[in-house]
């Protein structure tokens, strides 16, 4: 018996072109394995609502073909359920797919789907929203609001907010209790990751696992101008663990308290939130297609990345405690000066 397989078209998502994609479907799709329809969305949601349609007509698949809006659209609308998830990356960033190590092409995409092999993967929720890649808050919800405004998409339109805005961020304080206790950290952002990276290969949580049952809990410090390239360094290359500023854990749930009321983000959609804020993991609550022939070494760094971000972060330390040195040897000149004239 045909699988039945609805694939959902947003025609605006992010900067992949989605020309050619129903003459590809009707090429590469198995038709001996699947019936498929083509849906397109025509609004904020229709996504959600046409895969919440299929799953309750009890299709057996369901892709979204866009960017990681789409696919958080599509995937909360079929969790707990058998109707699978496929996904064929259009988007800016494509975060989802991307520690799917899911081909970014379309003709290989539709024949890794053909393969229809299942996995029953976790997910998590911020307060009432679904995230399936990373939820966050401080500068990583005020830089994905900012991208959203934004009249381009694509990485270099995320670039310059992030250099634009992140020069005037004040960091914040949060309290935050999980299993272990309550503890307080003054942070440039949280972030909470289910899956590895944003997206473009930006690994906020290079050791995050869909099928752990576990969040990994990224804390990034304060830091200076000075620290950002060794950051942003450690990001691309999935070290960013070893940096000292910052401070990671894993939890299957935490609570989140701050001063002030602002925005949150899951899978890079900007939500205004409250002080008080919930992040959960469900385990293994979201079937989805996955790549049979995936290296997962690949997701780790290689031995020249470690060693250099080793290095590199070694030195950024002696930096910062050779500055906190010369910033005291005046301070020490005044006092003795004032001892030497009394």
């Amino acid at each position: 018996m045909k699988k039945k397989i609805v694939f959902i078209m947003n025609p605006i998502s992010g900067s992949g072109s989605k020309k050619g994609i129903p003459e590809a479907i009707d090429k590469y799709i198995d038709k001996e394995l699947f019936d498929y329809e083509i849906r397109t969305t025509e609004y904020a949601g229709h996504a959600c609502e046409i895969a919440t349609e299929a799953k309750e007509q009890g299709i057996d698949v369901v892709v979204a073909i866009g960017g990681d809006g789409t696919v958080n659209e599509v995937a909360r609308a079929i969790v707990e359920s058998n109707t699978a998830l496929g996904i064929i990356p259009r988007g800016s960033g494509n975060g989802l797919a991307r520690h799917l190590m899911l081909p970014m092409g379309v003709k290989k995409c539709l024949q890794l789907i053909n393969t229809c092999e299942i996995h029953r993967l976790d997910y998590g929720k911020i307060n009432e929203h679904y995230f399936f890649c990373t939820c966050g808050m401080g500068f990583d919800a005020f830089v994905s609001q900012k991208f959203a405004q934004a009249g381009k998409r694509g990485p270099i339109t995320y670039a310059e907010n992030i250099l634009r805005e992140g020069l005037k961020y004040q960091p914040e304080t949060y309290e935050i209790e999980d299993e272990t206790g309550v503890h307080r950290y003054k942070a440039f952002l949280i972030s909470c990751a289910n899956a590895s990276q944003y997206g473009n290969n930006a690994y906020i949580a290079p050791r995050a696992s869909m099928s752990d049952g576990l969040l990994d809990v990224i804390i990034m410090e304060p830091f200076d101008l000075l620290d950002a390239p060794q950051i942003s360094l450690d990001m691309f290359n999935k070290t960013l663990d070893k940096n000292s500023k910052i401070k990671t854990f894993r939890c299957k749930e935490l609570k989140i308290h701050r001063k002030n009321e602002g925005v949150i983000h899951f899978d890079g959609d900007p939500v205004e939130a409250g002080k008080d804020i919930v992040v959960s993991l469900k385990e293994k609550g979201i079937n989805v297609i996955v790549n049979p022939d995936a290296d997962k070494s690949l997701r780790e760094p290689n031995a020249f990345q470690s060693i250099a971000a080793s290095l590199f972060n070694e030195l950024n330390d002696m930096r910062r405690v050779f500055n906190k040195r010369s910033h005291k040897l005046p301070l020490l000149g005044k006092v003795i000066q004032r001892k030497l004239t009394r």
